[in-house]
């Protein structure tokens, strides 16, 4: 086993000409001009596949952007993995604040930087490489299936109804998923629970179109002022969600799952300096992991209306505009909270405005039990690669298929992530350091070999 060292290091050159090859597509799912991005990226990861190892290979239609699903199945008898990943990536704005070109991959500093470098390409393509190389020599223990999906990005709207059309195709005993991270460089982890997801539009409008703020101000409602008044309102001084019935179905975590959520390492003075402010702040009770990991939160992801361009415009806004989303925890239903959302926001508006809610997308959470065959098997892997055990972490993301994939095809997944805090995912100058993307492939060939029961 220790070849595999060996293979990546004589093979180094190719996998990054690969990888970038990947990179270099745009395939940014919530833009339309991006479409055709959608199945370059599509045609890409089949021909990655199949020359990889994998019997057949093949392109989905769905309602929305396609997938595509490989397999290689050595034995129906054996165990099956299901691979996951996706090949849509977000938006790269503000795209003055890059070092790099997002969509030129680059190697500097130690790191692959670009979009899609972690989140989910250079994670998935980990994937690729690793089943590459057991197929090479002959140590695959398992059937491989592979399910790259192209609207992760965007909710996954489409990828449950093609779920449940291919049932049967996308059998397997569990799903294997790099979509995560790891707590640090030096301390592995593998993601045990995810939060759910509701994400709302927010339209407010006042008058009928644009007002003079001299002649109308003081007499007309200003769309902007009163949808801050309302945003400001959803969370109150004790980072409490004030929405009626949000809380009832919040699973409580019992002291003893607090205390071992506890020991994963956390340094509060690096984390303040890594993001450059001066304190914290969330739920009053609550430590920061807690917080980010096993409560449920709220956010304005974004906010706009009137006249933004450069001088100055004295306008009262026919209208004005939020971002929401929330996440959940589990036994949190997200459709039960956006219905919820929705009633609230018009039980609350004023005479003086109207308020319309549009749900953009949402999903649910959810938590692995770490007493799984394929968790013990992850957690020997990374002990073999890194020298420590695994320690169980909540994540505060959110990946909504988790759930398709145990209510439609009654499958468990195991949460191998190998991103770094550090790595910007969502933001400007993503990257994934190198180190870590050699140990993933390393990890996940020993995954198999335990999780397929080879004598190692």
């Amino acid at each position: 086993m220790d070849s595999i060292k060996s293979y990546i290091e004589a093979n180094q050159s190719r996998f990054f000409e690969e990888l970038f090859g990947l990179l270099r597509i745009p395939s940014i799912s919530s833009s339309s001009e991006n479409k055709q991005d959608m199945y370059r990226a599509a045609e890409y990861w089949t021909k990655l596949l199949l020359a990889a190892g994998a019997d057949k290979a093949e392109i989905f239609e769905t309602a929305g952007n396609p997938v595509v699903y490989g397999e290689k199945i050595i034995d129906k008898n054996k165990p099956t993995v299901l691979v996951y990943g996706h090949m849509d990536v977000m938006p790269v704005d503000p795209i003055e604040l890059w070092n790099t070109v997002p969509f030129e991959p680059v190697i500097k500093d130690g790191k692959i930087w670009g979009r899609g470098a972690d989140d989910d390409k250079g994670q998935s393509f980990m994937h690729a490489k690793a089943f590459e190389y057991m197929v090479r020599n002959n140590m695959l223990t398992t059937n491989v299936k592979f399910l790259i999906e192209g609207e992760e990005e965007i909710g996954s709207p489409n990828l449950e109804a093609w779920c449940e059309q291919n049932k049967e195709l996308l059998t397997a005993d569990i799903v294997l998923v790099s979509d995560t991270s790891m707590i640090a460089r030096d301390v592995p982890s593998i993601t045990t629970g995810l939060r759910g997801l509701a994400y709302w539009q927010v339209e407010v409008t006042g008058p009928n179109k644009d007002l003079h703020s001299g002649l109308f101000g003081g007499a007309v409602a200003n769309p902007i002022n009163e949808l801050c008044k309302l945003m400001a309102n959803l969370v109150d001084e004790n980072g409490h969600i004030t929405i009626p019935g949000f809380y009832d179905d919040v699973m409580t975590v019992s002291d003893a799952e607090r205390a071992k959520l506890a020991k994963a390492p956390f340094n509060e003075e690096n984390y303040k300096n890594a993001l450059g402010i001066k304190a914290l702040k969330g739920e009053k009770g609550f430590s920061t992991t807690e917080r980010t990991g096993i409560r449920p939160t709220l956010d304005l992801c974004g906010i706009w209306g009137g006249f933004t361009g450069e001088g100055a415009k004295t306008v009262i806004p026919s209208k004005a505009f939020a971002k929401v989303s929330v996440r959940l925890v589990p036994n949190q239903n997200w459709t039960k909270i956006a219905k919820m959302f929705e009633d609230y926001m018009q039980s609350i508006v004023p005479d003086y405005i109207t308020v319309k809610v549009n749900t953009l997308h949402g999903g649910q959470g959810y938590v692995c039990p770490i007493d799984l065959p394929a968790y013990q098997a992850a957690e020997k892997a990374f002990l073999k690669v890194y020298g420590k055990e695994p320690v169980p972490f909540r994540s505060g993301g959110s990946i909504g298929v988790i759930s398709v994939f145990e209510n439609v095809l009654n499958t468990k997944s195991i949460l191998m992530g190998f991103g770094l805090g550090s790595d910007a995912i969502h933001s400007p100058n993503e990257n994934y350091p190198l180190e870590q993307f050699f140990n993933g492939i390393e990890t996940l060939v020993w995954f198999y070999q335990y999780f397929g029961g080879a004598q190692v």
